[in-house]
């Protein structure tokens, strides 16, 4: 009887039931579309981030820039060439990058902390390379600081500006960056953030070897590839492998292993960051807590304290989502509710003639209002499921269009740019801007957070019915006849 009654009432009322399934429908779809445009644009902060310190990558550990002025030296180039006599000659500098290092005993214990699943060091450097035509003299860089030659990692905007001290030259400065990667643990690092596009990347054995990967763009600048040699401070290195940054600009425009680059910086046992990896992704503050209290003099930067420096339209993009969005759907979903649950205790009042004569037939006042809040309830799904749709149309609407997002990293104090909270090599010069596509994924738990919405909205609505169904009686059956 109960469905009986239920499929012949909502054929009857079929308006009155769309128009609350309706309303219904927008509050969840403009859920579906609000959180699905939010992970969206969560999935493309990561991808941002990961282009800086690689995947897997949680958090880093780094030990802050001397301040200019304390002792820090300023590269010096010293050339024998004779008084009367021009010379051709070439050398370079290499210089540790951004940070100041630390024992590479920290790795371990790092990776021993509570909460660690593991960690690993690398090594950032800068070489400064100068060739040309001098007479006896001293150059001498105007700065503390060697930029990188194109604008970002492998390259900025300006050569490093130097002079020669007690003689003339005609020379040209250049400089690029190099990275000490840990050969045998390579799936945690900047160095994950790029693909390897031709050759092969580092074998576990290849501690001590004397091989590189370079990146795709330095390669093509320089006319690079596999099987050709680079000569880093006097010893030369065979390029194994070229590798292409996922996103945004390589870490750096070398790779070697750790133990070459330790020994070329004179820094041997030294590393400038280790990249950790939480066991758990939701325990990562309590590890950063951790590290901090056990391992002192370090910097613990999370990737939670990177995306505070991200600018540009995907920042202001995702806080209007996160914010207006978030808000602006609860306001819809409440006004959805109400709308619905005063159109069906309206709808109640307009059937007080039916109710009353059902009752004074025997129906029980329980019976009633279980009929219209099954009613309701059934509302309720149909407007979950229109809801539903229209939100998987709109989001994939978003998908299709991708809209183009732009992200920045602002720069941090500490003596890196871009990616110098996170401690990532060759990221001295400002942030270049990457552009970011928006997609609109649509999960498993948005799905069912829409059904529960949906079930919800019809409960609510019963329940206003309901509680009018309650309150009738036979004689405001009678006094309805006419």
């Amino acid at each position: 009887m109960f469905f009986t009654y239920l499929r012949r009432e909502l054929r009857r009322r079929r308006k009155a039931a769309l128009v609350v399934a309706s309303g219904l429908a927008l509050g969840i779809a403009l859920v579906i579309i609000v959180s699905s445009v939010s992970s969206g644009m969560s999935k493309a902060q990561d991808k941002v981030l990961e282009s800086l310190y690689g995947l897997g990558t949680d958090m880093t550990v780094t030990k802050a820039a001397a301040a200019p002025g304390s002792g820090t030296e300023r590269p010096r180039f010293e050339f024998d060439a004779k008084d009367d006599d021009d010379a051709t000659q070439s050398t370079d500098r290499v210089m540790v990058q951004g940070f100041q290092t630390l024992a590479s005993t920290t790795v371990a214990k790092v990776g021993g902390q509570t909460g660690v699943a593991d960690a690993v060091g690398g090594l950032s450097l800068t070489v400064m390379k100068v060739d040309g035509q001098f007479k006896r003299g001293e150059f001498k860089q105007e700065g503390g600081t060697a930029q990188s030659g194109r604008g970002g990692p492998g390259g900025g905007s300006g050569q490093p500006q130097g002079e020669v001290q007690g003689g003339g030259a005609s020379f040209d400065v250049n400089s690029y960056t190099v990275y000490g990667t840990d050969v045998t643990k390579q799936d945690l690092g900047p160095l994950t953030s790029s693909k390897i596009t031709a050759g092969r990347t580092f074998k576990t054995t290849e501690t001590k070897g004397k091989v590189a990967v370079v990146d795709a763009a330095y390669a093509k600048e320089k006319k690079l590839s596999t099987g050709k040699t680079v000569t880093i401070h006097g010893t030369r290195f065979t390029i194994v492998g070229v590798s292409t940054a996922d996103s945004g600009d390589a870490a750096a425009n070398l790779y070697i292993p750790l133990q070459q680059a330790q020994t070329l910086a004179d820094s041997k046992d030294k590393v400038t960051t280790v990249y950790v990896k939480a066991a758990d992704s939701t325990a990562i503050d309590s590890v950063k807590s951790a590290i901090q209290k056990n391992i002192s003099g370090t910097t613990v930067t999370t990737s939670a304290d990177l995306a505070d420096t991200v600018s540009g339209s995907l920042s202001t993009a995702s806080d209007l989502a996160s914010s207006v969005g978030k808000w602006l759907s609860i306001a819809v979903l409440i006004a959805a509710f109400l709308v619905a649950g005063l159109l069906t205790s309206s709808a109640v009042s307009r059937r007080v003639r039916e109710f009353g004569t059902l009752k004074a037939l025997g129906w029980k006042s329980g019976r009633v209002t279980r009929q219209v809040i099954g009613e309701a309830l059934v509302n309720g799904l149909m407007g979950g499921v229109l809801g539903i749709a229209i939100g998987l149309a709109g989001a994939y609407a978003v998908t299709a269009v991708s809209p183009t997002l732009t992200a920045q990293l602002g720069s941090s104090g500490g003596g890196g740019g871009r990616g110098g909270m996170m401690g990532g090599p060759g990221r001295q010069t400002a942030s270049k801007a990457l552009d970011i596509a928006l997609t609109a994924p649509v999960s498993l738990s948005i799905i069912l957070i829409a059904v529960g919405l949906a079930v919800a909205g019809g409960l609510i609505a019963g329940a206003f019915g309901g509680w009018r169904a309650s309150r009738l009686r036979p004689a405001d059956a009678l006094r309805r006849v006419e």
